[in-house]
């Protein structure tokens, strides 16, 4: 038996799966076809975000269903005179409180507070990773729903810390005084090498007192000596970043043959940062007022912004760059 894995719908897939067939199939199966009924695209994404959580539609149409019953029973005690329009805000009433909750990001900088990316069977999420130090003897503590390859995450994060202390200018014996606890609050399983370079900045942040940017976020693995491996489910990470309102996120550069992959209107509402080194990674996303002076010059400046590949200061206009939805020859800034 050969086992085959589909990534689940995306959420603008969802929407418009729901607009065009959903909505429609149960206007029609609650006899709601000559009664002026809408429901746009706003109250779609609440019933998606805070009612669903799969990589189907089966439950989507549920819930739709359901909000069509009881706009049916609402027509037959008030007539069909009234049009009737649901909302994002009405949705709670036709459905109860959320059951979930959306991925939201800080609204200030925090010390040892950094947003990763996390992805599953249901789609992408934002997983934030906290940092505290205390203490003690240099023993390090992870907790939360990790695998295994998440705690040695974690351990190659500290060993990469402790060799740049001087670069991050740390005591060199800081570690025999310190006890550093590294959290995830959300309990969702986490696995998959993809977290690596979130511990390393928080344990930083929480090291030095300096603050991690609340609207950045990252994902990526690291290595002993700071070298940012590629992960895997970046479309879905990506698209929660969009959803959660980050505006910067660093990935990888050996992802970026993936970019292709995610929608055009993502592409241009994030900044991605391309990194293949752990110091690029704390210039981006630490609060410092001379990044320069603790990592020196950045290796090889790569990021899209707007949709545009960006080297250094200048737009690169590689006809190999191409967004998605592009015909091939089409340089990425058109």
């Amino acid at each position: 038996m050969e086992i085959i894995q589909l990534s689940g719908y995306t959420e603008f897939e969802k929407l418009n799966i729901a607009l065009k067939y959903l909505v429609p199939r149960q206007k029609a199966d609650c006899g709601l076809e000559d009664v002026e009924f809408a429901m746009g695209e706003n109250a779609l994404r609440t019933v998606i975000h805070h009612y669903t959580k799969e990589s189907g539609v089966r439950s989507l149409e549920r819930e739709i269903a359901s909000i069509c019953r009881k706009v049916a029973l609402k027509v037959v005690r008030d007539g069909k005179d009234q049009a009737v329009e649901v909302k994002a805000k009405d949705v709670p009433s036709y459905l109860g409180v959320p059951k979930f909750r959306l991925g939201k990001t800080e609204e200030q900088d925090e010390i040892g507070l950094v947003h990763g990316l996390s992805v599953s069977d249901y789609g992408g999420d934002i997983l934030d990773c906290e940092v505290t130090v205390v203490a003690g003897k240099g023993k390090l503590v992870i907790t939360g729903l990790l695998e295994k390859g998440m705690e040695e995450s974690g351990q190659a994060a500290t060993s990469y810390i402790r060799s740049r202390a001087g670069a991050l200018r740390l005591d060199a014996d800081f570690y025999q005084k310190n006890d550093v606890h590294v959290h995830f609050p959300d309990f969702v399983r986490k696995d998959g090498p993809s977290a690596g370079v979130t511990m390393a900045t928080a344990i930083a942040s929480a090291l030095t007192r300096v603050p991690v940017r609340h609207d950045v976020a990252m994902t990526g693995e690291i290595t002993l000596r700071g070298r940012v491996m590629p992960i895997g489910g970046l479309k879905e990470k990506l698209l929660a970043a969009h959803r959660g309102g980050i505006k910067t996120v660093i990935v990888p550069k050996e992802n970026r043959k993936d970019l292709r992959e995610i929608p055009r209107r993502v592409l241009r509402a994030l900044r991605i940062v391309l990194v293949d080194h752990m110091d690029d990674v704390l210039r981006e996303a630490l609060l410092l007022e001379k990044p320069e002076d603790y990592f020196g010059a950045r290796r090889l400046e790569l990021e899209y912004r707007g949709g545009e590949l960006w080297q250094g200061d200048n737009a690169a206009r590689a006809a190999s760059e191409v967004l998605p939805g592009m015909p091939a020859g089409t340089p990425a800034h058109q």
